[in-house]
């Protein structure tokens, strides 16, 4: 198909005064899975201990929900063009506040493992809604205005769990990590409720049936379109790298710390680093990334990620928090900065965002899926985490041999 073939839908809703709830509600849900998301890093102590099972075993169970994401993300991505993210996002949200509640009441590894995989149903519906719902009702410089305020969603929950989960609730509720887990699924609950008040207003019910009175293709077709495009198949395999770095780092980062001499407590603070730092460079970076310089951007955030792995080496101390400062401008940006450029293709545009930001994600999570897995088990057999971070390293050159490509 020639490039332009395809004409994009523009924004149906840019310029209405409601686009802001609407951003504010997606960013709640996104926010919600950011929470749910990282809660279990901070509770790897008391959970390994209570199912009797070791850093490998934990690292299966980090990777579960990454698993199904993968399957699910690319149909959620065609189920959002087709109707709408009102019915979706809804759905996830009540997908991650029951895989919450499931931990909770799990009482063997086999129920643990089930219920973080219940998490893979509803993630991907946030990921891909949260870009649709953009491009639907903004345009222009809000745009990426707005992509940089919803990217924060997840960071702000991560650093939410990170803070509060061991200095606050644990002792709260008696150390007793189910009812921690029981609090964050409620929080869910209470936002996939205000998301359902916020899209019930009669602009985003418009917009929602001009998208299902639209021409339908046929989704197989529209993947494989997708899929013939050089930029996107280059995209593809750099989102398995970020998202193996990513999740990798973000499931195991704590006890990375722990290894290093630091207690619980303090080790959950500097795990707070990186996320804290990506909350800024979200709003910043991709406002920065214009048409004109958004690859080389692109490569600056490649090279941060690989200077952060090569610096976690060191001990607690100036060297360590650089590279989790590094770490964390890399992790907020390389996603956003890689959807903006999907998104804004001609072949692509509002009409097929959400198509392709599940392909986009059904093949990051591959990376999710085997980042913790590869991390926990290296960890185990090694004794530390030296191994991992230099595989780590590796994986950030060859991102950057496809950047360099990309560019071209």
């Amino acid at each position: 198909m020639a490039r332009g073939s395809i004409p994009s839908i523009e924004a149906l809703a840019a310029g209405h005064p409601h686009r802001w709830m609407m951003l504010a509600g997606v960013w709640l849900l996104y926010a919600c899975f950011g929470l749910t998301s990282a809660s279990l890093a901070p509770l790897v102590g008391p959970i390994t201990k209570d199912l009797g099972v070791g850093h490998a075993a934990m690292g299966v169970v980090f990777g579960a929900w990454q698993l199904v994401y993968i399957i699910s993300a690319a149909p959620g991505g065609a189920a959002m063009d087709r109707i709408g993210p009102r019915r979706t996002l809804c759905f996830a949200g009540l997908m991650i506040a029951i895989s919450g509640m499931f931990r909770a009441s799990a009482d063997a590894y086999g129920m643990f493992l089930i219920a973080v995989a219940i998490f893979g149903l509803g993630g991907p519906l946030v990921s891909v809604g949260a870009p649709k719902v953009i491009a639907l009702w903004f345009d222009g410089k809000d745009r990426a205005l707005a992509m940089g305020i919803y990217i924060t969603g997840p960071s702000l929950g991560a650093i939410t769990s990170l803070a509060i989960t061991n200095p606050v609730l644990m002792p709260l509720f008696d150390y007793n990590w189910r009812t921690v887990l029981i609090v964050y699924a409620g929080i869910t609950a209470i936002a996939t409720v205000i998301w359902l008040i916020i899209s019930s207003h009669p602009e985003a019910r418009r917009v929602e049936a001009s998208l299902r009175a639209a021409p339908r293709e046929p989704q197989l077709l529209v993947w494989k379109e997708l899929l013939k495009l050089r930029t996107v198949q280059i995209m593809l395999l750099m989102s398995v790298g970020v998202f193996f770095i990513n999740h990798g780092l973000n499931n195991w980062l704590p006890t990375l710390l722990r290894a290093k001499g630091l207690t619980p407590t303090s080790a959950d603070l500097w795990a707070m680093i990186p996320t804290t730092v990506g909350v800024a460079g979200s709003l910043l970076i991709p406002r920065l990334a214009t048409r004109e310089r958004r690859f080389s951007i692109l490569i600056a955030l490649i090279i941060a990620a690989l200077s952060a792995t090569i610096l976690m080496h060191l001990s607690p101390g100036l060297g360590l928090g650089t590279g989790l400062t590094l770490q964390g401008i890399a992790r907020s940006s390389l996603m956003t900065v890689s959807i903006l450029i999907l998104v804004e293709m001609p072949e692509i545009g509002a009409r097929r965002a959400g198509a392709a930001s599940g392909l986009f994600f059904s093949a990051a999570e591959i990376g999710g899926v085997t980042g913790p897995l590869a991390l926990g088990a290296i960890s185990e057999a090694t004794g530390g985490f030296s191994s991992a971070l230099w595989l780590l390293s590796s994986i950030t050159i060859i991102l950057l041999f496809l950047a360099i490509k990309l560019k071209r």
